[in-house]
């Protein structure tokens, strides 16, 4: 076999791949020409097959044509690429010509040593050629994807001079007309933003952009209010320390986000993040379990080094004031219990040393199984007592007590009041900057980790500005602008406790080995593929405060979305035609979900409503499964499952007639949206509602079976497993074969570039 021109050694453009778009558009790429070359050591072709393969060459090079042309656009209008594209391109051009003069075959070419037909008569040539192409689509590529680089950096420059202006104005008719500025800038700089955000490969700068991001979202309604509130009370001082507080927490957040995708100063990472007790557990263990391999990778001192740096660690919670005394000693006994093993695997450790053994000894292997027993102990006692303190917080502050009663102060503008109540809502605010901070220790991955942080950063800003947000309203207890002004704050509050619910979930989802991501559904549109109502309709895109009211309705999706996974974990047959098709329903949810954050796949409305509709199908599906499975149900549990099979088909038929339904205007459509998401949320709400009462059912049925099942059924299994062979891939008949067809869509995605 020719060797692949995808491996590290044939294909190096020395650039670095750093987004999925880049990336993605090359692996068809790549392994559809690594097919190409492999195939010309195999036996003799027929005429059909190199008929087959000249047009394969034909298509690579008018593909290829076709990118450059855009590429060499690009060049025209960025004089800064001008002489790296352009040569990129050239490169590109002639490998493509290559390729098609090499693969422009007439009769076999028979091998004078062995026989056999070659269809290229230039191997080394087509190595080259290929090697060539995929070096300078790259390069092509990474050159344009600069571009987007430089269209954020644009933005956010926009918005800088924008915020500047909004800063210094005097009068309300200024800055409304600035503001209005502000926010279509702000929308443009979302977009491009959250395109890049999905579009990034590392997760960790992923996780930054999204607290960045998020920062900028909420920070946009409160600049607005925060403004208002000083213009009208221009005098008051906590109204001014109000609206500074936003300012800058806005410039910081546009700084982070041009750090991240200009990678100055490692994407932010020389801002370490606090050493969290997860990575120093799993380097410890770690440490451990390499001493079964080599007794001399490391001393004695190194390891005992290592625990006591993770034992130190651990005082985040046993120097807690919130941890319980029951809590605390349980943790000393377990770091005490990790140190006596860690003592007795080095004295066997020492033992074995001496005697100059070559591998790990029993003694030292008892050593090492006790220490990583004992280690494991701490790490669950320790994740147990943040999940339980972060539980407990979350339900006291769904009572939103002091948050009312500040409200209810400045309202009253009682100042004596809202001092008092200040002090029992910055105690609540310190438990919960202080859970973040545990969280983070246990949470299991570095992008959660980024999110505990960005959560204890948030909540320790926002409390404050609250504060000082109830003292302006209880200095102008009658101002509409300074309540309007506190309520954006204590929303602001209230969404950062709803994110906190969902990043527990998640940190829980991970340690239980659940990793808390969704499959991916690529059920978008394509290019002549939507329905016809969808045609002839316009894709919007909703605006920030279109998107902020859609944000409460979007975090219940997200909600019964994840209830719903948790619910398709508990079965045993995961391939089971209930479980596979609640999981699709649950996961395009979540994709509904992401849209209402202006996130994911979901870019516009039509977006939206072909997922919809995609998902209306999938529920009926589900809904035939259903019916399926009630046929071996007595009739009261049948009777059950058909009920609410009734609820869940009204739903579908409810979604599918509303995303079909024709709208005209902004106000429509955003009604459209709306309904489409309520309506989502019901058909959610019934397939949670089902899925546990199935399983019941199911398990119950499945143990009164037998085990093997009837012929009849093993026979079905053995048809549907049994592969089907076909020999005509070479001609376009097997979509992931080689063929032409196949060849030409892939090559012809190169065209990225242009939406880019």
């Amino acid at each position: 076999m020719a060797s692949s021109p995808c491996g590290n050694s044939n294909f190096d453009s020395g650039l670095e791949i750093k987004t999925r778009s880049v990336e993605q558009t090359l692996i068809p790429l790549v392994s559809q020409i690594t097919t190409l070359i492999n195939h010309k050591d195999k036996p003799k072709k027929s005429e059909r097959t190199l008929a087959a393969i000249h047009r394969v060459g034909q298509a690579v090079s008018v593909a290829v044509g076709r990118f450059v042309a855009v590429g060499e656009a690009i060049a025209a209008e960025n004089q800064e690429l001008k002489d790296e594209m352009g040569q990129a391109c050239f490169e590109a051009r002639r490998a493509g010509d290559t390729i098609a003069q090499l693969t422009d075959v007439g009769p076999a070419v028979p091998a004078p040593t062995d026989g056999r037909t070659s269809v290229f008569s230039d191997r080394t040539g087509m190595v080259k050629a290929a090697r060539m192409l995929l070096s300078s689509v790259t390069k092509v590529l990474v050159l344009a994807d600069r571009i987007v680089i430089k269209q954020i950096i644009t933005s956010r420059n926009k918005v800088l001079v924008t915020l500047d202006h909004l800063e210094r104005v005097s009068t309300f008719q200024e800055f409304v007309q600035i503001f209005s500025q502000f926010g279509n800038e702000m929308v443009e700089f979302a977009h491009l933003t959250g395109d890049r955000q999905n579009d990034l490969k590392d997760e960790k700068k992923k996780a930054r952009m999204a607290a960045a991001r998020a920062v900028l979202e909420k920070c946009t309604m409160m600049l607005l209010t925060a403004s208002k509130t000083c213009l009208r009370h221009p005098d008051c001082e906590s109204a001014r320390i109000n609206k500074d507080a936003v300012f800058h927490r806005m410039r910081c957040a546009l700084e982070q986000v041009i750090e991240i995708v200009t990678e100055a100063r490692s994407c932010g990472e020389n801002k370490i993040l606090p050493a969290s007790i997860y990575n120093g557990i799993k380097d410890f263990k770690s440490s451990v379990e390499c001493l079964r391999e080599n007794l001399f990778s490391l001393s004695p001192q190194s390891v005992g080094g290592q625990l006591e740096v993770l034992v130190e660690r651990t005082e985040d919670f046993t120097d807690s004031a919130y941890t319980s005394h029951e809590q605390r000693q349980a943790i000393l006994g377990l770091c005490q219990l990790v140190r006596q093993d860690t003592q007795q695997l080095v004295h066997a450790w020492n033992e074995a040393q001496s005697v100059h053994a070559k591998e790990a000894t029993e003694d030292m292997e008892v050593g090492i199984l006790k220490t990583c027993q004992s280690v494991g102990d701490l790490k669950r006692e320790l994740h147990k007592v943040a999940v339980s303190r972060a539980s407990d917080l979350l339900k006291v502050h769904g009572e939103q007590l002091p948050l009312r009663a500040l409200k209810a102060a400045g309202a009253e503008g009682n100042l004596e009041a809202v001092s008092e109540y200040a002090r029992t809502f910055s105690e609540q605010k310190e438990q919960l900057v202080e859970t973040c901070r545990l969280l983070g220790h246990v949470s299991g991955t570095e992008p959660l980790e980024i999110t505990c942080v960005h959560a204890e950063e948030t909540f320790h800003v926002i409390g404050p500005q609250i504060v000082s947000a109830a003292q302006t309203l209880a200095l102008h207890p009658s101002s509409k602008i300074a309540k309007e002004n506190l309520e954006v704050f204590c929303e602001a509050w209230e969404s950062q406790l709803c994110d906190m619910a969902l990043l527990l979930r998640e940190i829980n989802d991970v340690f239980e080995g659940r990793r808390g991501d969704k499959r991916p559904y690529l059920s978008l549109p394509r290019p002549g593929k939507l329905s016809a109502n969808l045609k002839t309709a316009k894709a919007v895109k909703l605006d920030a405060e279109e998107q902020t009211s859609m944000a409460k309705l979007g975090l219940e999706l997200r909600l019964l979305s994840s209830d719903v996974d948790v619910e398709v974990e508990k079965w045993e047959e995961q391939e089971h035609d209930i479980v596979r098709q609640s999981q699709s329903v649950a996961s395009m949810a979540y994709n509904m979900y992401l849209f209402t954050r202006g996130e994911g796949l979901l870019k516009t409305t039509l977006d939206l409503f072909h997922q919809a509709e995609v998902l209306s199908e999938e529920g009926l599906q589900l809904c035939s499964s259903l019916r399926t499975f009630s046929t071996q149900l007595l009739d009261e549990e049948k009777s059950a499952v058909m009920t609410e099979m009734e609820k869940l088909v009204a739903l579908c038929q409810l979604l599918q007639t509303g995303t079909k339904t024709p709208v005209q205007g902004k106000t429509a459509t955003f009604q459209k949206v709306d309904s489409s998401i309520q309506t989502t949320r019901g058909i959610l709400a019934v397939v949670l509602a089902v899925l546990p009462f199935c399983h019941k059912l199911n398990r119950k049925y499945k143990s009164e079976r037998s085990s093997l099942g009837s012929p009849q059924d093993w026979r079905e299994r053995q048809d549907a497993s049994t592969p089907i062979k076909d020999d005509s891939a070479l001609n376009g008949k097997n979509s992931n074969g080689f063929g032409v067809k196949s060849l030409e869509q892939h090559v012809a995605g190169l065209n990225l570039l242009e939406s880019k």
